[in-house]
């Protein structure tokens, strides 16, 4: 099960799945998109809100009626707004939190009991993934919101891979650094177009949402007995949170 489905790095994780083989159920609020995707890729879409308790016991229970089940890869989360802490909107606050923690939270709970179903079933292992973000590790000037968001989805996931030793279940963090995508830095800035393209403006190569679905991909794929716990990514061009070059990567004279 992948969420965040219907754009960006949970659709292109969507799309790799399936082109090795996996059958893939996409979740995200937008069921028309979800089922464009099914038509083109073969996978089987479920619409839910994540942050809502009913949406997601809805989804378990639809989840185990359908078979079993055994990776949960979780993206859906987002950013809003660009405030200084002073200046925050508590509702844009509160949005990623739900967005990115709870969110987070109720789908493990979820789909635990499922998960170790499917090893039950003759699995030998299962997997939880969860898409953080760089923002997690490295605060920065207007990105205190999601810095917090994220973190705290990182502490989630650090805490569960305490809580499951000793259970073959994996529990590996990436944490992307500026990736471009048609949706994250636009709805973070509330529809404004050219700021959103301003922030990517001379950077040469950032990544996109494939290269993250290919790490993805890479570790549910990895052979059962390894876990990664944490994989951090960046374009060459970002070698941290607060420095990126911006124009043409090329050796010095």
């Amino acid at each position: 099960m992948v969420t965040g489905a219907s754009s960006g790095i949970g659709e292109a994780t969507v799309r790799a799945l399936r082109a090795g083989g996996w059958d893939v159920v996409g979740v995200a609020r937008r069921a028309e998109r979800l089922a464009a995707l099914d038509a083109e890729v073969g996978s089987a879409s479920y619409a839910a809100d994540l942050s809502s308790e009913a949406d997601v016991a809805a989804l378990a229970e639809h989840l185990a009626r359908t078979g079993d089940v055994h990776a949960l890869v979780h993206i859906a989360g987002g950013a809003r707004g660009v405030d200084r802490v002073e200046d925050g909107k508590a509702e844009d606050w509160r949005w990623m939190f739900e967005a990115n923690v709870l969110s987070a939270q109720l789908v493990t709970a979820a789909l635990l009991p499922l998960l170790r179903a499917g090893i039950r079933a003759g699995g030998d292992h299962a997997d939880t993934l969860y898409v953080t973000s760089t923002a997690a590790q490295t605060a920065y000037p207007g990105g205190a919101g999601y810095n917090a968001a994220k973190a705290g989805e990182a502490m989630l996931v650090h805490a569960l891979r305490l809580e499951l030793n000793g259970e073959p279940i994996r529990v590996t963090e990436v944490a992307p650094g500026m990736v471009y995508t048609e949706e994250f830095t636009l709805n973070r800035l509330g529809g404004d177009t050219a700021g959103a393209e301003k922030v990517y403006d001379g950077v040469e190569q950032p990544l996109v949402a494939s290269d993250v679905a290919d790490v993805i991909s890479y570790a549910l794929n990895a052979p059962g007995h390894v876990n990664l716990d944490l994989v951090t990514m960046r374009p060459v061009a970002q070698s941290a949170q607060h420095l990126l070059a911006r124009g043409a990567l090329r050796p010095r004279d």
